[in-house]
């Protein structure tokens, strides 16, 4: 139904009335006066649904379908009877929104038609926009391409914006909203800057080295200063020397080194952010018979696995994505770890390893009432064992150990062995426990993702973590350069990184994959 109206709206724009050019990207060129409308509301029936407008024709577009001489006053909701432009017919009543540019989303003059949602309406004054000379339908992606173009955006916080479309759950959100916000761009900024401070000051050594031009206290502040090594050089001798005998302030050299730190403890971090925004990896694993599979269907409250008192009853690996404890998690219910009986439940299990390896967190799960079987003290000697002997600094994978069946003990009787690890007691039959169980999960996810909440931004994409470790592999060129224009280029590619990182310089086809994740109408 809605690709149909969407079909239609642009067989209306079509013919010698539309008035735009095209690059190879698929962005209009600037200036090419282009207005482009879209439905920017969800698809389907509402209450109200949003049909938007951008580019310099949005005001003649508002006059023509609401037959009024005068647009109405800006940034303020008016009741206005929309008409068809070629027929005078009706099509709905509706609020009005002006946003002249460059007060606006996108930073062109903008207008917002909030109509009723049925299809025929939105059918109706997506069609109407569709024959007002200067409009066309809009691309995915190309209302925010705008408001980049217009440096209403810079592109972490296009980005940021994306990421706040397609979050799923809270932390997803409050990430969104903080890259939104411009931390990330914000901190890039402040590190571009320390780096054009540095590269001034060696500039000012190539350029000037040989006149008499820069002041005395520039040179000789703190002493002779490259990357913490000091000689009592005068300024006369500054042509014949070489790059380890000129001059970085004192104040520039600790503010590289400390981008340096900053660089190196992002990059470590890199993965927490990009898990939070794709999902970390959670894998349930144990002995058959263990209860793996209720716990999978307990945490993602659907029927996922099925549920079988006969061992080996999961082969294979089975995933769902989960909301756990506001993280977003991809869950995963494995084949008992066992020596398989046949060829298809050694398959399984073959599997089930591989994914352990690849897990951020293990859900490791034990029969509470059998603990002292061969199947269950080989489980803790291998996989507990060797994943809790690792230290959280050493590995990226942490391990949860829940004992299930606790409804199986006696309460009068002795507790499971005093010799095991840390552990969580839980029942899914009785859901005794999971409460416990899920703040244990909150407090690891936090680990593993990071908390949006608090601390530096997170680098959420590759395309972070590229750009960052170019800029820490640029500066360590500098450091070794033997050369003052060499050393002058490595901070100009370390800045050129940064700059990257937020949007400027970025070549098209970065451009193009980065909006294309928008829906039309954003």
């Amino acid at each position: 139904m809605w690709r149909g109206l969407w079909t239609l709206a642009a067989q209306a724009a079509r013919g010698p009335r539309r008035l735009c050019t095209r690059r190879s990207s698929g962005a209009p060129a600037p200036g090419s006066g282009a207005t482009i409308f879209a439905l920017s509301s969800g698809q389907g029936r509402c209450g109200i649904a949003v049909i938007r407008t951008s580019g310099p024709s949005s005001g003649h577009a508002l006059r023509i379908l609401t037959a009024a001489r005068d647009l109405p006053p800006a940034r303020h909701a008016s009741l206005r009877l929309l008409s068809d432009p070629r027929s005078g017919e009706p099509l709905d009543r509706a609020l009005v929104l002006w946003f002249p540019g460059p007060r606006s989303f996108t930073g062109e003059d903008c207008v917002e038609f909030h109509v009723h949602g049925g299809p025929a309406v939105v059918s109706g004054v997506l069609q109407a926009l569709g024959s007002v000379p200067g409009l066309r339908p809009a691309e995915a992606g190309e209302f925010t391409r705008r408001a980049f173009a217009n440096g209403k955006l810079n592109l972490t916080e296009v980005e940021g914006l994306a990421d706040l479309i397609h979050a799923e759950t809270e932390a997803q959100r409050r990430q969104a909203l903080r890259q939104l916000d411009g931390e990330l761009g914000h901190l890039c900024c402040g590190w571009a800057e320390t780096l054009t401070k540095a590269l001034a000051h060696v500039e000012a050594y190539i350029d000037f080295g040989e006149d008499d031009n820069l002041e005395e206290g520039v040179l000789e502040q703190g002493g002779s200063t490259w990357w913490g090594r000091k000689t009592l050089i005068s300024p006369q001798r500054l042509p014949s020397l070489s790059l380890f005998a000129c001059l970085l302030s004192p104040t520039a050299d600790m503010e590289v080194r400390a981008l340096e730190v900053a660089l190196g403890a992002h990059l470590r971090d890199a993965r927490r952010g990009q898990r939070l925004r794709s999902g970390a990896h959670v894998v349930v694993t144990g002995p058959p018979n263990a209860g793996k599979s209720s716990l999978v269907n307990l945490l993602s409250r659907k029927p996922v696995s099925i549920v079988s008192p006969e061992p080996g009853t999961t082969r294979d690996v089975l995933e769902t994505p989960v909301d756990l404890a506001g993280f977003p998690v991809l869950l995963s219910d494995t084949a008992g770890l066992r020596e398989g009986v046949g060829l298809v439940e050694q398959e399984g299990v073959r599997r089930a390893r591989e994914r352990l390896e690849q897990a951020d967190l293990i859900l490791a799960m034990l029969d509470a009432s059998d603990l002292a079987s061969p199947s269950s003290c080989n489980f803790l000697a291998t996989v507990v064992a060797s994943v809790g002997a690792q230290s959280p600094s050493d590995s990226s994978q942490r391990l949860l150990l829940v004992l299930n069946k606790s409804d199986l003990l006696s309460p009068k009787g002795p507790g499971p062995r005093p010799d095991l690890p840390p552990h969580l007691l839980l029942s899914c039959l009785t859901g005794e426990g999971l409460d416990g169980l899920l703040e244990a999960l909150r407090k690891e996810l936090a680990a593993v993702c990071g908390d949006p909440s608090t601390g530096s931004p997170l680098l959420t994409r590759a395309r972070h973590q590229h750009h960052l470790q170019g800029c820490l592999d640029a500066l360590g060129h500098y450091k070794q350069s033997k050369d003052l224009a060499l050393a002058a280029e490595a901070l100009r590619v370390a800045r050129g990184h940064l700059t990257q990182l937020t949007g400027g310089g970025g070549t098209e086809e970065i451009l193009d994959i980065i909006f294309r994740d928008f829906c039309v109408g954003k």
